[in-house]
């Protein structure tokens, strides 16, 4: 079991603290869901995760080692991070974005090799795309571009996947497959962490939740503890009425204070 950690976080970007003495861990097999309001440091989170942007404070480690100490490509081998808009400038075929993500295990010109032609048919099959790798990135439809670009993260066969806001622009049927890829995922052993508006719908895959407000974790834990009418009055600024639906899940419904 592989172990990813921030302690104490904070960052600072511009001059402003963005995200302030966050904490959170994460262990390989879970679905933790970030949520919270604009604003409020979940994909900021992410990107610290993701040794991307550095803590002014604090540490993040990866199985106890520092990843301010770790270098890029090793990082990049293990954590895998999907921003939310990322854009691709040329026709590139799904079978060339898969193989973007084998770069840091064979450099960018590298030739391909056997394990990577097979670490991308892996990616390809968990995601369902197998069907797709002749189509060019740019023909396909928001869901099947958003599994591709999921697909190419675990074509670097890492153990964290980290997406910020992956089901944005997507409709309910494709948020829906996305979210079950994701917890598919968790279940093989991967770690997911995805940052989410959609309380109801992340809930109702994600083993565990973290609730972010002005750039702290106010609280985590399961989402039945953390998603309490309370708590999201206060950090949504809504009157949030919960319900229970026929088939046993529960929801809510959000009302303005107007």
């Amino acid at each position: 079991m592989s172990v990813l950690e921030a302690r104490d976080v904070s960052v600072e970007r511009g001059g402003r603290t963005i995200l302030s003495t966050s904490s959170i861990t994460i262990r390989t097999g879970e679905f933790l869901g970030l949520v919270g309001p604009n604003g409020s440091g979940k994909s900021t989170l992410l990107r610290v995760l993701a040794g991307l942007w550095p803590a002014k404070t604090g540490s993040v480690l990866l199985d106890d080692q520092a990843l301010a100490k770790t270098a890029r490509t090793q990082i990049a081998r293990r954590v895998a991070f999907v921003p939310q808009d990322t854009h691709v400038d040329f026709p590139f075929t799904v079978a060339e974005i898969l193989a973007m993500g084998r770069y840091p295990h064979r450099g960018r010109f590298a030739p391909e090799s056997a394990s990577d032609r097979a670490a991308i048919q892996s990616a390809a099959e968990q995601c369902d795309i197998g069907h797709l790798l002749h189509r060019s990135i740019d023909t396909l439809s928001g869901g099947e571009r958003q599994r591709a670009l999921i697909a190419r993260s675990l074509a670097v066969q890492p153990e964290f996947v980290l997406l910020d806001e992956p089901t944005a622009n997507l409709d309910i049927e494709h948020s829906l497959e996305v979210l079950e890829l994701c917890r598919s995922l968790a279940n093989n052993g991967h770690a997911v962490i995805l940052a989410s508006h959609d309380l109801n719908l992340v809930s109702q895959y994600a083993t565990r939740l973290a609730l972010l407000h002005l750039g702290q974790i106010v609280s985590t834990g399961s989402p039945e503890q953390v998603l309490v009418p309370a708590s999201l009055e206060k950090v949504f600024n809504v009157h949030a009425e919960p319900f229970t639906s026929p088939a046993g899940l529960s929801v809510f419904v959000f009302r303005s204070r107007a």
